[in-house]
């Protein structure tokens, strides 16, 4: 079993994402589409909680909305690179080559696809 806790830590130390939004990106990247209610049933948050920081997901390029209640996260070799490009831009840094954000979505991408082929 990949360690989840590193992966957390780089979203949050590389891509500035903040710890729920983290927690978020990686429940829905490995276990498959989710409501609202179920984030937040499993990460012990609230529904708001849940919303807020899958709608913060969506502007970062880490998810889509498939219908008004459910949320799906976009292949992980994507969104990686997606989500730490738009914190360049927002942080005005110059984008890059960023060997922790492209070990994310490698790291990532067995438990995306395995949740998505059951």
């Amino acid at each position: 079993m990949m360690d989840l806790s590193r992966i957390e830590n780089d979203l949050i130390s590389e891509i500035k994402l903040d710890p729920i939004q983290a927690k978020t990106y990686l429940l829905v990247t490995c276990f498959g589409k989710m409501s609202p209610a179920k984030i937040a049933e499993k990460l012990n948050i609230s529904v708001e909680d849940a919303k807020k920081a899958s709608r913060d997901l969506i502007t970062l390029g880490a998810f889509i909305d498939i219908t008004d209640t459910e949320f799906e996260a976009m292949h992980p070799r994507f969104t990686a690179v997606n989500m730490y490009r738009r914190m360049c831009e927002r942080e005005n840094i110059p984008f890059g080559r960023n060997k922790i954000v492209d070990t994310i979505g490698v790291i990532l991408e067995k438990s995306y696809d395995d949740a998505r082929t059951k």
